[in-house]
């Protein structure tokens, strides 16, 4: 499932397109700045942002970098009031992926623009990159739910899938038990974070032991880290 980011300024047009596009079966979060906007990057991965050009475009570079290096390599559409020349050129040499015209026109809804908008969207999250995180000999496609090693697919499946996923898409990083908790799970205040541990012990359990290999370190007392290749797979101390 694609995850949406809506960073617009104005209260009414980001709540209605947030519903609009959430009505659509796209989970859909928004921000009213874009020091939401990075908080909420902080906490979700998100396949796509929609941001308002007035509040992006004084560090538009530095904030689509900023984009490509999360796990999922966040695409931005910049949302303008107008289709000037001269912004949309700014924005796609700038870092944007695309630009669209706000759906919101003089305070009002413009159904026609939404589909646009949408439309746009729709093709970005098709044709916009990849989402298969490749590491030498050991291939995982999140979209296929599947893992190959050496060209031979392996079984993993459910959340301990959705772990090693999520560690692998922020590989050498540590990530706490707390943060795969509420990335993967749609309601992580109801689980333990020892089911991050029965699912740490699947992917050894599945993918390392029979592969004589190893993907995850555990760094006691902070969490978890992807480092396939070099790896020992042992509890370590980070320093």
């Amino acid at each position: 499932m694609k995850r949406l980011l809506v960073i617009v300024a104005s209260e009414t047009a980001n709540k209605t397109v947030v519903e609009k596009l959430s009505a659509l079966r796209y989970p859909t979060s928004g921000a009213l700045s874009l020091e939401d906007g990075r908080n909420a990057l902080k906490m979700e991965q998100f396949d796509l942002a929609i941001v308002d050009w007035k509040l992006v475009e004084p560090v538009i570079e530095e904030f689509a970098a900023a984009l490509k290096k999360t796990p999922k390599q966040t695409l931005l559409v910049a949302l303008a009031d107008d289709m000037n020349k001269e912004p949309l050129i700014c924005a796609l040499n700038k870092g944007a992926d695309d630009y669209c015209e706000s759906p919101f026109i003089n305070g009002r809804f413009n159904k026609s623009i939404f589909e646009l908008l949408l439309a746009r969207v729709e093709a970005r999250l098709r044709f916009g990159g990849t989402n298969i995180i490749d590491v030498g000999e050991l291939v995982i496609d999140p979209d296929e739910e599947k893992i190959y090693y050496k060209q031979r697919e392996v079984e993993l499946k459910g959340k301990p899938f959705e772990v090693l996923t999520h560690l692998a898409r922020s590989r050498d990083t540590i990530i706490s038990k707390e943060q795969l908790l509420d990335a993967i799970w749609e309601e992580p205040e109801l689980v333990t974070p020892n089911v991050i541990e029965v699912a740490i012990n699947q992917i050894r359990q599945k993918i390392d032991k029979p592969l004589g290999i190893n993907t995850i370190e555990t760094v006691r007392r902070r969490g978890y880290r992807f480092c396939f290749p070099n790896c020992s797979g042992q509890t370590i101390t980070d320093k």
